[in-house]
């Protein structure tokens, strides 16, 4: 019963205001809208009528063009960055140093022993080309194993159409294909490998220098042989605090290799980072200027030095922040030994902003890749990401980890004896775009990160005419020898100081907000068709009461062929009351006893008193007149 009230409520609603039909309503909608455009159509004559109606279909369709415009622009999410410029009091760097070098070429010696010769054996070869001239007819025979597992060949281009690869410990030659062409050089070096030995499943790299190949087929081989020495080990073999870092000073505050934390770093061997805060607050920073910087002294006791792993002589180092993981290889810096680097500090602060505006993650916590890097305790960073993913992608395919990445629990190192095509293996998903992409599309962006802009400068250190006296002084502080124990080619000094006492920080925020949206439609609404809020609530409005017209009119259709289906079931009209009285009366003299008087002869009764058989005057109409029946 209320929801009947409702509608008819709603029906008397109608009826006062908008009308009955869709037409009434679009009527009085135009009439009473606040909207220009819509009265001049119902108010004007024919041909204005006309004109206008086009002019506001016209102008409505530009406010949705230009809305659908603004919406798909806030959908964007497009970000604006801004530049700030702030001063404060400011924690110092972290600092990680490491040795070019990153084993002591006495320590593993032992280990490399054969590579050694074959390296040098194939040297020879590269050098002296004809059979016969060289010296190893006098050395104890090479232990090629290492050699046809990796090998190196020479590329013959004196004739550009049919190059000819000459195989260094082999005196055959064959001629090489499309795919093993290198360059413009006569001979160039071609490392080669192949699934297993003997397969024609093989990889080229092509180098233009014998100088590269050699140096690129040393690091491959001598990460097999020491992938299989325990960590402890290859700890031992490095450079330790003690002996690398002779003199330390923070500002005015003296420090020394205690004050460092040890890290062991697969390209670099040990490394030590100062200020890196794990155990301890980091440092601050008082005043800008050299005065108030770390200050080092390092030796890299270059004549120790693996010659055929490292090229480069120097201290490699890197600034970085507070309990992350140093990525050398990829950010670091070398410092030049037989000098003193100094280095100002300037720090950029970048703030991205989150989802939607940006795919940035702000701990590492919602990418799908497992941070290998989290055994060290360090924070998330897209460098570790990545490396992570390709270590995921080796041990997946190749069924073994490499060696210059974290390796999870249960997995084995690569190497040569327990997995002879790892070499295969790895340079085919090093090439691979697809498994590169996968990573990329994997791995996110910090969205806030500290950069350190570096300035170098460097200078000759120490003088000549001072390098007596401080070589003297630092050899005995070293080893407590009146002998001069050091020399310029191992003797690196190190200034790292702020450049500046203030900082940039760049930060993004949205373009596009949603008061920017609502003012921006509105302003749109307003210019083309002079419309409101209030506007947008009428229009509204004329919906509902569409909508109701529209319930009625299914209401009025459903009781309607409700009507049908009852006709349709009694095709006569029903009786009326008189007619079914008389047929009563009818059926009452019919049962009359044969010696009573006729209807017409009875004598009429006495005032006052009730007419013989009063309830069986009383007509009940049978059931066949249906609940419809006016008998009632």
């Amino acid at each position: 019963m209320k929801l009947k009230k409702y509608f008819v409520r709603a029906l008397h609603r109608l009826q006062k205001g908008p009308g009955y039909t869709y037409k009434e309503l679009l009527v009085w909608y135009c009439d009473n809208t606040n909207t220009h455009g819509p009265k001049r159509i119902i108010k004007e004559g024919p041909k204005k009528k006309l004109i206008w109606f086009f002019l506001t279909l016209l102008f409505a369709s530009l406010v949705f063009w230009q809305w659908g415009i603004l919406i798909n622009t806030y959908l964007s999410y497009n970000v604006t960055s801004s530049l700030s410029i702030g001063f404060k009091t400011m924690k110092f760097p972290a600092v990680t140093v490491c040795n070019a070098n990153p084993f002591k070429y006495s320590e593993v010696k032992h280990l490399l022993k054969e590579l050694d010769r074959l390296i040098e054996a194939a040297l020879e070869r590269i050098l002296q080309p004809v059979p016969g001239n060289s010296s190893e007819s006098s050395s104890p025979p090479l232990d090629l194993g290492l050699w046809h597992q990796i090998p190196l060949v020479l590329i013959d281009e004196h004739d550009k159409d049919n190059p000819i690869i000459l195989d260094i410990f082999e005196s055959n030659e064959t001629a090489a294909g499309n795919e093993t062409a290198a360059g413009n050089e006569t001979a160039a070096g071609n490392e080669t490998t192949c699934s297993h030995q003997g397969s024609d499943n093989c990889t080229y790299r092509n180098f233009t220098s014998a100088a590269q190949a050699v140096t690129e087929w040393y690091i491959l081989q001598s990460t097999s042989i020491l992938s299989r020495v325990p960590l402890q080990e290859r700890i031992r073999m490095g450079y330790q605090a003690e002996d690398m870092i002779l003199a330390c000073l923070y500002g005015a505050e003296p420090c020394n290799y205690k004050n460092f934390t040890q890290i062991y770093h697969p390209d670099h061997g040990n490394c030590y980072i100062f200020n890196w805060g794990m155990d301890e607050e980091a440092l601050n920073s008082s005043n800008p200027g050299a005065e108030f910087g770390l200050k080092l002294i390092l030796d890299i006791s270059q004549q120790d030095y693996i010659p055929y792993l490292s090229s480069a002589a120097g201290a490699r180092l890197m600034l970085h922040q507070q309990k992350s993981f140093p990525f050398l290889k990829d950010q670091g810096i070398y410092a030049m030994a037989g000098t003193e680097t100094s280095i100002g500090v300037l720090v950029d602060e970048l703030e991205r902003m989150g989802y939607p505006y940006s795919d940035c993650t702000m701990n590492g916590s919602d990418v799908p890749i497992k941070n290998l890097y989290s055994q060290y305790n360090t924070s998330y960073s897209i460098q570790a990401c990545l490396r992570s993913c390709f270590q995921n992608h080796m041990i997946e395919i190749c069924g073994c980890g490499h060696y210059m990445f974290p390796l999870p629990e249960g997995v084995n190192y690569c190497n040569n004896e327990d997995n002879p095509g790892w070499a295969y293996c790895y340079s085919s998903l090093r090439s691979s775009i697809r498994h590169r992409q996968i990573c990329i599309d994997s791995c996110k962006e910090t969205c806030n990160d500290t950069q350190y802009k570096m300035t170098i400068s460097m200078a000759d250190w120490p003088s000549e005419a001072s390098e007596d006296w401080i070589f003297h002084i630092l050899s005995y502080e070293r080893d407590m020898s009146t002998n001069v124990t050091l020399d310029r080619n191992g003797i690196i000094k190190l200034n790292i100081y702020f450049q500046e006492y203030n900082y940039r920080t760049i930060s993004e925020s949205a373009a596009t907000t949603i008061v920017w949206l609502l003012s921006s439609l509105g302003g749109q609404f307003g210019f083309w068709m002079g419309g409101s809020v209030l506007c947008l609530i009428e229009f509204g409005e004329i919906i509902i009461d569409s909508l109701w017209i529209t319930v009625i009119n299914v209401i009025s259709w459903c009781k309607g062929l409700k009507q049908k289906r009852a006709q349709a079931r009694y095709p006569d009209a029903p009786p009326t009351v008189s007619e079914l009285v008389e047929a009563h009366t009818n059926l009452g003299f019919q049962h009359e006893d044969a010696g009573a008087l006729p209807r017409d002869e009875a004598l009429p009764p006495e005032p006052g008193t009730p007419p013989p058989n009063y309830d069986s005057l009383r007509v009940q109409p049978p059931d066949v007149l249906g609940p419809d029946s006016d008998a009632e």
